[in-house]
């Protein structure tokens, strides 16, 4: 009867001749793209961001998911599992479980087609999650979607049958989920295959019930967290606000579930283009320094020849570069005199001087109050090499900032969420332009990073995993304290020079190098370190260990945001090998991307995860909160923190303190040039 219903759901999927109306989209208990735990082929809108967590019969997962191109979502997902069985008969308390999903939609729902997709659930995990699938999705009359699909692993426990694939693919490899960390690639779409599906009602964006046919058979939990009595689950879930969905589920006959989903998007600010500063009166200043300043414009050169105006500025308050151009145009519109009519203006980052936008005054002049929004001007505009002009002297030489900070350690065996909170002071002296003097000094006020006790076992010198012992040493440290000299020997190299105490956990000196063609997609960059540990306390103190490290670098970006770097040399614990990063960017600022390190260390040498990895996140502070500021949070999860693969840490790296200045940022953020 299941398979005839299925079946028969099937039938209907494919040839039905309308669609519905479009209903958000709905995310599973695992956090992902689905009904309520089985998968749905429809995909997020791009480059959305959900936070999903979920709970029932003794398990908890909170995922983090994202659209990572209109096709493509990936997710990291984090579940605590009570009471899990293993195959071999072994019984656990309690298992701590991270795991990545990825799925791609191979077809595009049309009138007559369903939506196709493909995806893969916990192959680079333990394996408790492990599971492919092909599903299909099609939106019916009436309000309704429908789904079914094919499943292995995970999605097949319940009404196997043999593997389609063929006799290659009908063993599929048993796993021992107490290791994980390695790709699995050996079981993929293997051993028998099994049929899920289920409907989908939303008549108000508000409100949709769900009805599910589960193929997965909880042969970890069954019997022992709780009783599996039916394949067939039910859901409904309710939003009070187009970011925020909340759940409830029954399932298997036996279990109450929950779940709440908050989404946001990188491209949809919540304050729309940002409150931002009054744009200047059109009166003229007595200072074009001062007049500079009061928009947040450092001024560092000017020269003045012929019909020509070349001005370079320190952008001191607006992420989006054009932004920064247009203020800046706007001062010097009002203070220069009638006779130049081209202006060249040059951003500069710690004394390098990026490629000038070269503007016409007049064409400027005609664009503010023209009705195309200034499409025009923004065809007259072109780059030039960096602009030599006479150095002004600075206003101010020293800045400070307090603020707060928080400092999380996730994923730890013995408490998955700890975190410290306190007050930062950021303080920078400029000795010369090119010459900066900078550090940060935490006073911690609460937390529980000092309740760690795990020690670590790595057979590694410990550059990281002795991570609890510098939490546990003192309430106020000293986080870095670095002397840096930036050089420019051509307009497309840039030096790199610093000495100190780069990070919590070493000092020594760093130099590097950065090779950056005009107006291509890569760049190039070599960086060598002299390296020794700080000691525990936060303070002045050294240990033993000392280290040689370095790499050669390859970044590559395209115009539409997505970007890869690949890091080749010798990292904190000795070993050799390379880290690739993909991540994907926003005018806007924001940043995700996924990274992975192989070194020469053997995955059983490495530890628990095998080998690093994890997710890069950065949130410019300008999109939470409105208000023009160029800072952001950043931050790096990784499933475990374990000492191969481990990289120093250096503020002031060439490729992200320069990639501000490129033509190729300011002529994607040039929609905010006349804010």
């Amino acid at each position: 009867m299941r398979r005839l219903l299925l079946i028969a759901l099937g039938l209907v999927l494919v040839g039905t001749l309308a669609a519905g109306q479009d209903t958000p989209l709905r995310y599973n208990s695992y956090g992902a793209p689905g009904l309520i735990d089985m998968p749905i082929a429809s995909s997020a809108p791009d480059a959305e961001l959900a936070f999903s967590a979920s709970t029932f019969a003794g398990q908890t997962r909170a995922t983090l998911t994202f659209q990572v191109t209109p096709r493509l979502s990936t997710s990291l997902r984090y579940a605590a599992l009570q009471d899990v069985q293993a195959a071999g008969g072994a019984f656990y308390d309690q298992i701590l479980d991270r795991s990545l999903a990825l799925q791609y939609r191979l077809v595009d729902e049309g009138r007559l087609r369903p939506a196709l997709a493909i995806g893969v659930s916990d192959f680079v995990g333990t394996g408790i999650y492990a599971g492919e699938y092909l599903v299909a999705s099609k939106s019916l009359p009436g309000d309704l979607a429908a789904t079914m699909g094919l499943g292995w692993g995970r999605f097949a426990g319940v009404g196997g049958f043999d593997n389609p694939l063929g006799a290659s693919f009908a063993d599929r490899p048993m796993r021992d989920f107490g290791v994980g960390g390695a790709p699995s690639l050996d079981t993929l779409f293997r051993g028998d295959a099994a049929i899920f599906g289920g409907l989908r009602w939303a008549p108000d964006p508000r409100f949709d019930l769900v009805v599910e046919y589960s193929s997965d058979a909880y042969i970890y939990q069954d019997g022992v967290a709780f009783t599996r009595r039916s394949p067939w689950n039910v859901g409904l879930t309710y939003a009070p606000r187009p970011d925020l969905r909340l759940s409830a589920y029954y399932l298997y006959g036996s279990e109450i579930g929950t779940q709440l989903s908050y989404v946001i998007n990188p491209r949809a600010p919540p304050f729309g283009t940002g409150f931002g500063a009054p744009v200047m009166p059109t009166v003229p200043a007595a200072d074009l320094s001062a007049a500079l300043a009061a928009e947040g414009m450092a001024l560092s050169s000017l020269q003045m020849e012929g019909e020509r105006a070349y001005v370079a500025v320190a952008n001191t308050r607006f992420a989006p570069s054009a932004q920064a151009i247009g203020r800046t145009m706007r001062v010097l519109d009002r203070e220069l005199p009638p006779s130049v009519r081209i202006v060249h203006i040059s951003l500069v980052e710690n004394g390098l001087v990026g490629p000038a936008v070269v503007l016409d005054r007049a064409r400027w002049q005609d664009s503010v109050f023209a009705g195309d929004g200034g499409a025009a001007f923004a065809r007259s505009i072109r780059f030039a090499p960096p602009v030599a002009g006479v150095p002004v002297p600075p206003t101010s030489r020293f800045s400070w900032n307090v603020a707060p900070y928080l400092t999380p350690n996730l994923f730890d065996p013995d408490d998955p969420l700890r975190a410290d909170f306190g007050l930062a002071f950021d303080g920078r002296w400029a000795l010369r332009r090119d010459v900066i003097l900078a550090g940060t000094l935490r006073q911690k006020l609460a937390g529980n990073l000092d309740a760690a006790t795990r020690m670590s076992d790595s057979e590694l010198p410990h550059v990281r995993s002795d991570f609890a012992l510098y939490d546990r040493e003192g309430d106020a440290d000293i986080a870095d304290l670095t002397l840096a000299w930036y050089g420019q020997p051509g307009p497309d190299l840039t030096t790199r020079l610093s000495f100190g105490l780069l990070e919590p956990m070493f000092a020594g000196v760093s130099a590097e190098l950065l090779w950056r063609p005009p107006g291509q997609h890569w760049a190039m960059g070599v960086e060598v370190n002299q390296l020794i540990q700080r000691d525990y306390d936060g303070a002045f103190g050294l240990l033993d260990y000392e280290v040689s490290s370095g790499h050669a670098s390859l970044y590559w970006e395209d115009a539409g945001g997505y970007a890869a770097q690949l890091d080749l040399g010798r990292y904190l614990a000795g070993d050799w090998g390379g880290t690739l990063t993909l991540s994907r960017r926003f005018a806007n600022g924001w940043k995700l991307g996924v990274f992975a390190t192989l070194t020469d260390v053997p995955f059983e040498t490495f530890g628990e995860g095998s080998f690093d990895k994890g997710v890069v996140l950065n949130v410019p502070l300008s999109w939470i909160s409105g208000q023009p500021r160029r800072d952001a949070l950043a931050r790096t999860i990784r499933p475990v923190t374990r000492d191969g693969g481990a990289r120093v840490h250096v503020e002031g790296r060439l490729y992200e303190l320069s990639r501000p200045q490129t033509a190729r940022v300011i002529d994607d953020t040039w929609g905010m040039f006349w804010r």
